[in-house]
């Protein structure tokens, strides 16, 4: 057994069954001497854990109770997105602060966000609609196995809380002030009123990691000469557009995000190089990100 990462309620390990061999994930979380409320939080992880029974979240298993620990059995994924975002850069022979410019990664890019996008439109439009408020890349998993033709799945549901649509007085948007990974906080979050389209501002800052662009910035965006220059332009619209502050409410939904895919996302199919064999056993050599070797294997599978 292994420690592979921790968060704000527990330690993660890596293990291994005794009967049936597989490798699971298991959070453990010092329960005993905690106090009423955050023992409440705990088990709303696992309740939350429990009742999204999906592909696009890590599986919940098993949890129970032992020596003041509350041990959380779920799926075990190697990778995470904060690991990918490291590694792109160095497979993709570039500077991290350099523009991408490369078609390949631009393809690979746009496929991670559609998977995240499809993550969050799942939690956003369960019944009742799920906020996660704690998006980031360390919670963000890589399944290399490629079951359903996905890779991606979200964790941690610590901060996660149901959202009543069907409110219409101020507490509609009543949720606890300042949660979140500051980096990726929605601004309206530190007043306490808002609603899922936090997780949205969130993506946007992800969406910024993902394809090296910086939204912040006071000069205006230009896209590189390339073959996707109009393609990386509707980009930074689209991720300009989740980023919106203060009117916030009118952030786009995942699903309408989803429905433009075309618009800012590139076609495998023209991408010659997709197709090469020599470029797939080249690919297949990198060890150093297990998603975007994923990734190749799903879209070069019949090289």
């Amino acid at each position: 057994m292994s420690a592979i990462g921790s968060g704000s309620f527990g330690t993660v390990f890596k293990v291994k069954h005794r009967l049936d061999d597989k490798i699971y994930a298991v959070k453990r979380v010092q329960f005993g001497d905690f106090s009423k409320e955050k023992k409440q939080k705990i088990l709303k992880e696992v309740k939350s854990l429990a009742k999204l029974d999906s592909e696009y979240v890590v599986k919940y298993y098993h949890s129970w109770l032992e020596s003041n620990h509350l041990f959380i059995q779920m799926e075990f994924c190697s990778q995470n997105l904060k690991s990918v975002l490291k590694d792109k850069p160095i497979v993709f022979e570039r500077q991290p602060e350099d523009h991408m410019n490369n078609l390949f990664e631009f393809f690979i890019s746009c496929e991670i966000l559609k998977e995240i996008l499809e993550c969050v439109q799942y939690l956003h439009e369960s019944k009742p609609p799920v906020i996660h408020r704690d998006l980031k890349p360390e919670n963000i998993l890589i399944d290399p196995n490629i079951r359903s033709n996905r890779c991606v799945k979200l964790c941690d549901f610590g901060l996660a809380t149901d959202h009543n649509i069907d409110e219409h007085t101020a507490s509609r948007y009543g949720h606890t002030e300042g949660v979140g990974t500051r980096r990726y906080i929605a601004p309206e979050v530190y007043a306490g009123k808002y609603n899922h389209k936090s997780d949205i501002y969130s993506l946007s800052i992800i969406g910024e990691q993902l394809f090296s662009i910086n939204l912040q910035s006071s000069q205006s965006f230009k896209a590189k000469e390339s073959e996707f220059k109009e393609h990386m332009l509707c980009l930074y619209q689209t991720l300009l557009a989740m980023m919106s502050t203060p009117n916030w409410r009118q952030r786009p939904e995942c699903r309408q995000m989803l429905a433009k895919h075309n618009e800012w996302s590139i076609d495998k199919t023209p991408l010659p190089e997709l197709h090469s064999t020599k470029l797939c056993h080249e690919w297949r050599s990198y060890r150093t990100s297990p998603l975007t070797t994923a990734h190749f294997n799903l879209i070069c599978c019949n090289c």
